[in-house]
């Protein structure tokens, strides 16, 4: 016998068994293909969109009106706010900076405000300044340092922190539901539970209300940091953000028990997880803008929980959004815990 043939056959099964096993191959094959088309939409090369920037009207209406109108006719989209709304504004992300003049003696002077840890607000920056560059109407102009570049409020980390509160939701909702319960299965713990005189319904909403009593503390230790270390802001009620934590925790709890209900290998669910998670990961505006998609693919993005838990948590911390203006937001999350729920009570299998 030919020395290598042991060998080749084994490589031969091995190659036989991974092919026959539709999971390993989209893993493998499928799972990084749509990673990778996932995210070239969303960082393709495209016609560079013009900066968007605010100008305060006041001291000087007038001169902001004539830098607005300057502003645009070198491509920049400018419009006209108070102080008030330029800073709610670049606080909420609707802006990438915003600007305040006034005219004396030695010509004008222009004030920056915006966050330097965004690149786009950089790049906005110099284009503004180049601009201005080009603008010969005035004798001189001189830049003052940034007054609000370390603003709460206004940083980048003040969006991303929102958005790891709402990811640490997910994660921890849908992996506390599904794993346990896959686990329970394969340990048999499910089959002993089956011979007691309880109901299927109080099983699973007894995982979930556990999971739901975890979201204090852990919730409590993440807001904490965010607030005390970072400095992030809290403007909203505390209640309502609580309200958001919960509904959204039973949401993804709802899901995880979902994926879960007839899983039996470890192997299996977190695949499924994965494909459930990585997708909200992306598409959920948690890192980076889901504006980066096209329009088309909005409603789907916006239909996902993680969307709207994590843009409710951002609305109440930063913009200080009461219960009305986020209540359709925690009516959708409403809507994924009830219906995952249903679904899993009616497909779950105790073995």
């Amino acid at each position: 016998m030919n020395r290598w043939h042991p060998f080749l056959q084994l490589v031969l099964a091995r190659l036989k068994e991974f092919y026959r096993e539709p999971i390993a191959l989209f893993w493998v094959y499928g799972f990084p293909l749509i990673m990778a088309l996932v995210l070239g939409i969303a960082f393709s090369r495209r016609e560079p969109e013009p900066s968007l920037v605010d100008i305060q009207d006041t001291p000087d209406a007038g001169l902001a009106e004539e830098i607005r109108s300057h502003l645009e006719k070198n491509g920049i989209k400018a419009e006209l706010h108070s102080a008030a709304e330029s800073f709610q504004r670049l606080k909420t992300g609707k802006t990438e900076l915003y600007l305040v003049a006034h005219r004396d003696t030695n010509g004008v002077h222009v004030q920056f405000h915006y966050d330097k840890a965004r690149d786009e607000a950089d790049k906005a920056r110099l284009d503004v300044t180049a601009a201005l560059d080009r603008w010969r109407a005035e004798p001189s102009w001189t830049v003052d340092t940034p007054e609000y570049l370390e603003k709460p409020g206004t940083r980048y980390i003040d969006r991303l922190w929102p958005g790891l509160l709402g990811l640490n939701l997910m994660g921890g909702g849908m992996w506390g539901m599904g794993f346990v319960l896959v686990e329970m299965r394969s340990r048999k713990l499910l089959k002993r539970l089956l011979a007691t005189p309880m109901h299927r319904s109080d099983f699973l909403l007894a995982l979930i209300t556990a999971r739901l009593l975890l979201v204090i503390p852990e919730m409590t230790i993440l807001v904490s940091v965010a607030v005390f270390a970072f400095r992030v802001p809290l403007d909203g009620n505390l209640l309502t953000l609580i309200l958001v934590f919960f509904l959204a925790g039973a949401a993804f709890s709802g899901l995880g028990l979902l994926i879960a209900c007839r899983t039996e290998k470890t192997e299996t669910v977190q695949g499924l997880m994965n494909l459930v998670i990585m997708p909200q990961w992306l598409l959920s505006g948690a890192l980076f803008s889901s504006s980066n998609y096209p329009d088309s693919v909005q409603p789907f993005i916006q239909a996902l929980p993680a969307t709207q838990a994590i843009t409710s948590i951002r609305e109440i911390m930063l913009e200080g959004a009461g219960l009305p203006s986020i209540a359709w937001r925690l009516g959708v999350l409403v809507l994924w815990g009830a219906v995952s729920f249903f679904l899993a009570l009616r497909w779950f299998r105790w073995r």
